[in-house]
């Protein structure tokens, strides 16, 4: 079995041979020399589909240690490069576009159920890079916000604690204790609600090298001890090299799983996708981890699904073609093989010629999928199509797993994201909560209307592939141009597991602002969800009482169903919207 040992990296680095190229000159440069690793592992996956194992030792931090512990200061003035242009020239082969043809059809209803929107905050400006890719972590008291290159935690009434950048530029940066420098990208964030940690990821490319790299918290404050793993993700097959991008970051009961794009290291290769299964475990104490990778050909830009509850298995999904996505699955871990299925879809085009606003044209990317989340049966997932009328549109999945694996995998509802105004909606991020209830956040833009975040959502007994009226949430005063998103983040709050938070994004004069919010569909008080806060919801909690982590407290504490939540629904009976 192979071994990483970031201990000795981390001694390596006081050694001066080889400068890292591909940074950013000016204050955002790199100016530490490293030593390029000789102890990294040998990824081999010339075997299609074929486990490789190694293990990767972690490095434990304190962020209260940190001498700076608020390093956004606010908007960096420009310019703002894109992560891409410091990468190695990459590009997807051109796949078969049309899919086979079918008779569906995406619902463009508009139903009555409205958002309420609750709180919310401005979180990480403009930093030295552009698009931020904001991802969003939400535990029972903090926040976790991730973008292109930083990272912040903020109390639930958006308070910053800490703030820090990812990669070397920081005082320390969150990534440099590892050995991370000046180039850290495509960062991703969730809060894991079996095991109540939150955990972070980052992407590292230079020359020659190739890193995944992931911290873990050590328990539900994200101040603190943080179990940190610079993995490496240079992967061979044959006589190719390949380096990973686009990752996609989930979580089950057991295991964390990364994906990412495998381009040539120093040519314009494809390789694939990279499946990288962590055993959560030793994670959690901060102790040594099997690693084990699959790469999979023929797969694109699959995303990892965020898995509540029980699972059957650990589920996928990517974009096939007009007509099909690609679920994928690993019923093993421990020894993981990728098998998957394609699911039949509406079909769509993806919105290549970008959105049109008061400030150029925003690029809404080319169809792949955003993010996705797997709760009761159901995948849910989203991606940006073209639109009808419009330059484009969030569309979105339900796709029923409920018989999986006697009934494969099927489409139950899909939808667009209609707004007013004749408005694109782009950048879908979508969560459902143990109510069944689904809430989706979408940016929308015009010719004349800069780039606005809007929330929609839809009760299970709303008709199938209509969701309700738009809401705005947070306006920008400028327009935008180019890659400026990438996406946006969508989950669940597991105080209650039925308040939504998303992370989004507008722009302003300064440069892009990110924004945090949370919402609902109907009272977390409303027990039954019936839209009326009376008796039999005294009744739901009477039930139920004393039980524990089951999402399903109404107010602090939230390890039981006690007094408290009873006194909290007398105090609100009849109050619900």
């Amino acid at each position: 079995m192979k071994t990483l040992t970031i201990i000795s990296f981390l001694l390596l680095t006081a050694c001066s041979s080889q400068v890292l190229t591909n940074i950013p000159e000016g204050p955002r440069a790199n100016t530490k020399t490293w030593e390029t690793p000789s102890d990294v592992p040998t990824i081999d996956l010339s075997k299609d589909n074929v486990a490789d194992f190694w293990t990767a030792t972690p490095t434990i931090i304190d962020t209260n240690s940190f001498t700076d512990k608020h390093q956004v200061k606010g908007f960096v003035q420009g310019p703002h490069p894109r992560p891409a242009n410091f990468l190695p020239k990459h590009k997807k082969p051109k796949f078969e576009e049309n899919g086979p043809p079918n008779r569906l059809v995406a619902g463009r209803g508009i139903s009555n159920t409205s958002m309420h929107d609750l709180s919310g905050f401005d979180s990480i400006p403009n930093t030295a890079w552009t698009p931020p890719d904001p991802s969003l972590a939400v535990g029972p008291n903090h926040i976790v916000a991730t973008v292109n290159m930083a990272i912040a935690f903020y109390d639930k009434d958006g308070n910053e604690e800490f703030s820090a950048m990812l990669n070397d530029t920081g005082n320390p940066g969150f990534f440099e204790d590892i050995g991370a420098g000046g180039f850290t990208f495509d960062p991703k964030c969730f809060y894991d609600q079996h095991a109540g940690r939150f955990v972070v990821l980052a992407l590292e490319q230079y020359s020659g090298e190739s890193w995944i790299t992931i911290a873990v918290s050590d328990d539900d404050n994200p101040n603190g001890v943080w179990y940190k793993y610079r993995t490496w993700s240079v992967v061979t097959d044959g006589g190719s090299t390949y380096w990973v991008d686009y990752p996609g970051l989930g979580f089950d009961s057991d295991y964390f799983y990364v994906t990412g794009n495998l381009f040539g290291l120093n040519y314009a290769g494809w390789g694939g996708v990279l499946y990288r299964v962590f055993d959560k475990t030793p994670m959690l104490s901060g102790d040594p981890v099997v690693i084990a990778d699959v790469r999979k050909g023929g797969h694109a830009s699959m995303q990892c699904a965020q898995h509540y509850g029980n699972a059957p298995s650990a589920f996928f999904v990517g974009r096939k073609n007009s007509t099909e996505l690609r679920v994928a699955h690993i019923n093993n871990p421990s020894n993981p093989t990728v098998v998957s299925e394609l699911v039949a879809v509406p079909n769509h085009g993806t919105p290549g010629a970008g959105v049109p606003n008061p400030g150029g044209t925003v690029s809404a990317l080319d169809g792949r999928i955003m993010n996705s989340h797997y709760r009761d049966g159901s995948l849910w997932t989203a991606h940006g199509i073209e639109g009808s009328g419009v330059s484009a549109v969030g569309r979105w999945y339900e796709i029923d797993l409920s018989n999986w694996p006697s009934s494969p995998a099927s489409l139950k509802q899909s939808g667009d994201t209609t707004v007013p105004n004749s408005m694109s909606s782009f950048f879908p991020a979508i969560a459902q909560n143990k109510r069944g209830e689904v809430a989706v956040v979408v940016a929308t833009a015009n010719n004349s209307t800069n780039p606005t975040l809007q929330i929609l959502g839809r009760k299970e007994s709303d008709l199938l592939g209509t969701m309700g009226v738009s809401t705005v949430v947070r306006t920008g005063n400028a327009g935008a141009d180019g890659r400026w998103g990438d996406y946006f983040d969508m989950t669940v709050d597991p105080n209650n597991d039925t308040v939504f938070w998303y992370i989004g994004e507008v722009q302003t004069n300064s440069g892009w602002q990110t924004y945090i919010g949370s919402t609902l569909i109907t009272c977390v008080e409303d027990i039954n969800a019936d839209g009326n806060i009376d008796v039999t919801d005294i009744l739901a909690l009477i039930s139920n009482w004393g039980t524990a982590g089951d999402g399903a407290e109404i107010t602090a504490p939230y390890d039981s169903i006690d007094v408290s939540d009873i006194l909290a629904v007398i105090g609100n009976l009849g109050n619900c919207p």
